[in-house]
This record gives C-alpha cells, structure tokens and sequence, in this order.
C-alpha cells in the first residue's frame, strides 16, 4: 500500500489550485485525476474580481491577463475596469419585442473571460513534476482502521493511505458521499457553451450580455479581439435533448433554440467551433445542504464543487474553488507550520486546520449558494406570484447584489 502525505482527488480547478496553493506553502501533494488527460469541459469562465484576488495569491493572474480582454463596458457583475465606468444590462425579449432593458449602478471591480484549457494549463504547469497523476478511478474511501487515516480504493487494485484527503471530483464525488452529504439536486435547465472565432475580428464591445427571450437565456463574453464565449440556457428542456449523440447534434439543437434571437447572434452560434460544444443538466448543491452540511470526517474534507456545486447564474463556481484552495492552503500552514505532515500531533492538528477552513468558508459559501439559487429561480420562474416573491427576498437579504464579487479570500 502507498502511503502519501495529502492527497488530492479531481484534477479540476478545484483540485490543481488546492495543490498549487499547498505548494506555495511549501507542502507536498498528489492529484489523482480519472481521466487520461487533464479535464478540458466548460469551455471558458467569467472570472470576477474575487476569482482575479485568488489567483493573484496563486502567483497566476499576471499570467493569465495578456490572453483575455478586460470588460468594461455594460458589465453584468463587475461593472467597473481600467478607469471606466460600466453598467448592468440585462434584456427580457418577449414576442420579438424587446420588454425590458435594466441598468444597474456603478461599482469597481475586474472582470475578465478566461478558457478553460488556459487555466487548467496555467495552474497545472505551476506545479511540480509527478503531482498530477492521470488515470486513476477512485472507487471508495474508508479510514484505516488504527490511525483513522484515510484510505482511497483505486479501480486497478490500488490502495493509496493518505493523511490528508481532499475531495475535488464533481457534482458525483466519491468523496462527498463518504462524508455522508446530500446528493446535489438538478434544474429543468440545460446549458450548451462554445467558442466562435472570427478570423477579421469580432467587432463586439467589451460587455458581458446577457439576454432572456421566452424560455431561452443566452449570454456573450468577448474573450480575445477575435474569440468570443458563449452560452445558451433552455429554462424547460425539451425531452429530446437527452438524446443528444455527437456534436453535430448539439450544434443543431443549440440552433434550433436562438431562432427568434437576433441574425448576430444567430450567425454567431451557427458558426461555432463545433468541437467546443459541451452541454450538460445544470445541478446544484441546496443553499440549506451548504449550511448543515458536515464537511468533515477525520482528516478528509471537500473544496470546489464537491463541497458546493452552483448554477451558472452569478458566474462564481470558479472563483469560489480557487478561494477554496487558497484558504484550504492557509489553514493547513497556519497549524502545521514548519513542521508539516511529520508531527506527532499532526493528524490533531490537520482536525483543527480543516475546522478552520470550514468554519471559514461556510458563511461565504452559504450565501454565494442562497443568491445563485434565488436568482435561478427567479430567471425560471413564470408565475408573476413567484417572481414578486423572489425580487422581495433578493431585495432583503442581497441588497447589494454585487458585493459577493468584492470579496478577498485573503493572502495566502
């Protein structure tokens, strides 16, 4: 049996910046990954200030800025860079007609879209050779059954011993099942995401839009002068999309869904990198799940969205887990110190880093999770009761409905 130090479970954005943050502390870990490559789905986030403060702990933001373009211009979330005011707009299109336009108040803040494969190559590259391994399946987790250190199961026979375990795997983490949380819930929506290039250049502001016609939300972040990301949500999906084969079929789908949108917007989607093109149910971790939920157990714990998977609606999974590491990381240091995993009260010591780390991250991620849920509601709600309804709470308890992207996690 191999013994390791910490290991990490999930080679996502989770699980890379949970590593590269311990690595930073100077304190060894191990990714496990199933694939047989680093994982390369979702297509491109919608990184907010909180997420740009994390990954400037990471030492990554300088890096990652050159490849994407500032939005500063009718910002949905952050709606203000590099010296120039910006508003919220949000379209409602109903019958062709263009209903409403909302506006929202000036802030400060940073906002940038970034593709997945250039993040995960950035925090993957940080880290030392052999930290990352791939292909490997975990099939179970049980505690050892004299030091109650964790014990992972690998599909080929494996069994690894860790001290620290660290679940990052997803929305059906192995991990979360054995500290024994809520299976995560599913929306009636489906998302499609993708690229389209524009070999003479876009055109497009630097804006982040978002428009909502009937039962179809679709969004448009600029990445590069000539790369745009975007999205497409159908609010009730029809049954037939779960019979979606290959790419072609997607492209078709997501086609079909924006014909009432406008010529742009349809060109844009028609002539999309085709193998771009991810789709997936949306899934999401109860904001009450998030609030009672038991994170830990011995010496293992969650980060990403194995501990708090959200819809898409506020654009924070992402910014959320690399806030994970960075604070996993520090409580880690902060009880261990120099003298790491060695100590003889170290698994004490690892108890109270993760308690700390949750402790820390509980109120932040309960209220990241109450807002996203409440404004999914609100986008796919039709009764005008219900809307009224959900407004009135938003009103109350997220009076400043963009704070939560003005939150520093802190140094590392």
């Amino acid at each position: 049996m191999e013994e390791l130090d910490i290991v990490i479970l999930g080679g996502g954005i989770a699980g890379l910046a949970t590593s590269l943050a311990l690595h930073r502390k100077g304190i060894k870990s191990i990714v496990l990954e199933r694939s047989e490559t680093v994982r390369s789905e979702g297509a491109a986030f919608g990184i907010q200030t909180n997420g740009w403060l994390a990954l400037q702990q990471l030492g990554l933001a300088d890096k990652l800025r050159p490849n994407s373009l500032p939005i500063h211009q009718y910002s949905l979330l952050i709606i203000h860079c590099n010296g120039n005011k910006t508003r919220i707009r949000d379209v409602l299109i109903e019958e062709g007609i263009k209903r409403r336009e909302s506006v929202g108040p000036a802030s400060y803040g940073e906002v940038r879209g970034v593709i997945r494969n250039d993040l995960v190559r950035a925090l993957a590259h940080e880290l030392p050779l052999g930290t990352l391994r791939l292909g490997c399946q975990i099939v179970s987790v049980k505690l050892d059954e004299t030091l109650s250190f964790p014990i992972v199961h690998v599909k080929n026979g494996q069994d690894i011993k860790s001290k620290v375990l660290i679940g990052c795997d997803g929305s059906n983490s192995v991990v979360s099942e054995f500290l024994g949380l809520k299976p995560t819930k599913s929306l009636s929506s489906r998302a499609v995401r993708g690229f389209t290039n524009y070999p003479d250049g876009h055109g497009f502001r630097q804006e982040f839009i978002r428009i909502k016609m009937d039962n179809v939300v679709s969004g448009r972040l600029p990445i590069t002068p000539k790369l745009v990301f975007w999205f497409v949500v159908l609010l009730k999906c029809p049954q037939d999309s779960n019979f979606l084969r290959n790419q072609e079929d997607i492209a078709r789908f997501t086609l079909s869904s924006v014909n009432d949108f406008s010529q742009e917007w349809k060109e844009m989607v028609k002539n999309c990198d085709i193998n771009s093109l991810y789709i997936n149910r949306l899934r999401y971790r109860a904001p009450w799940d998030v609030m009672s939920g038991k994170f830990r157990r011995g010496t293992v714990t969650v980060a990403g969205d194995s501990m708090h998977l959200m819809g898409p609606f506020l654009g924070q999974g992402c910014s959320a887990a690399l806030e994970d590491g960075v604070v996993l990381a520090r409580c880690l240091w902060r009880k261990l110190g120099q003298d790491g995993m060695n100590n003889v009260f170290s698994r004490k010591r690892i108890e109270e880093a993760i308690d700390d780390y949750v402790r820390e991250r509980r109120g932040r991620l309960v209220r990241l999770s109450t807002q996203t849920y409440l404004t999914s509601r609100l986008i796919e709600a039709s009764s005008p009761v219900t809307k009224l309804l959900v407004v009135v709470l938003l009103m109350i308890m997220f009076r400043d409905q963009i704070g939560h992207t003005r939150y520093d996690c802190g140094r590392l």
